[in-house]
């Protein structure tokens, strides 16, 4: 990074049936290396949220925590995140760069469930969505130690049907720099989709865990993402 480059901050996007707190060893890895790193908690996401909030809630939320941080800001969205971060980080010129971590990355008009093959339903417009996972351990915590699995399991929240039916209307990597984190050892989304969705990203990096390195390789995944924000204020 130049001498004369500003160091930008990371805004870090939680997935489905999370909330932000799932972040703090990630956060305190990246603060280890001099990183400054932001959260939000989607509306779509907990107990105390309505259960009509949508991906368009979420990206509207993303967008105001976005205009709220000043200088050059890297968003970080994990797995179903990545819908609202493509919705919410367009048109906002500090947004330096964008990463997905084992993410969905979708195009226009298209939505968690049509990404799947599934056309929406009127049915799943509200209410909540339960675990799609018959082993929740397994399917996203499967690398992670016994007893930070069990606290993440312990804190997992409800999840509102809308926001895996919205589909996206604007598209942030057309016009922001990208690069696609694949989690080769993932159980929950597979290398598979995610190798699929990467061809949309500028840059594609790899690594060897599961679902969740925030909580499983904290401080791999720090070093990375301080890689490739360093190399987003280069460019």
């Amino acid at each position: 990074m130049s001498t004369t480059a500003v160091r930008p901050s990371f805004l870090l996007v939680h997935g489905a049936w999370h909330r932000s707190t799932c972040w703090a060893p990630l956060q305190d890895a990246l603060a280890a290396d001099g990183w400054q790193s932001h959260t939000v908690d989607l509306p779509s996401s907990g107990p105390q949220r309505t259960p009509t909030a949508g991906m368009l809630d979420d990206a509207e939320e993303i967008a105001a925590h976005l205009r709220r941080i000043e200088g050059p800001v890297v968003v970080v969205g994990h797995s179903y995140a990545g819908a609202p971060v493509t919705q919410g980080a367009a048109d906002l010129p500090h947004v330096a760069h964008l990463v997905y971590l084992t993410a969905y990355m979708p195009a226009e008009d298209e939505s968690l469930r049509s990404i799947h093959g599934g056309a929406p339903r009127e049915e799943d417009l509200s209410g909540l969505a339960p675990l799609v996972f018959a082993d929740p351990r397994t399917a996203l915590y499967g690398d992670v130690p016994d007893d930070v699995a069990e606290q993440a399991m312990a804190r997992l929240v409800d999840q509102s049907r809308r926001s895996f039916q919205q589909p996206v209307t604007r598209v942030a990597w057309r016009t922001v720099p990208s690069t696609y984190v694949i989690c080769e050892d993932d159980q929950a989304l597979p290398p598979s989709l995610q190798a699929k969705m990467s061809a949309h990203a500028t840059h594609v990096k790899r690594l060897g865990t599961g679902h969740c390195p925030f909580l499983s390789a904290p401080a791999d995944l720090a070093k990375l993402l301080g890689r490739i924000a360093e190399a987003a204020v280069a460019d």
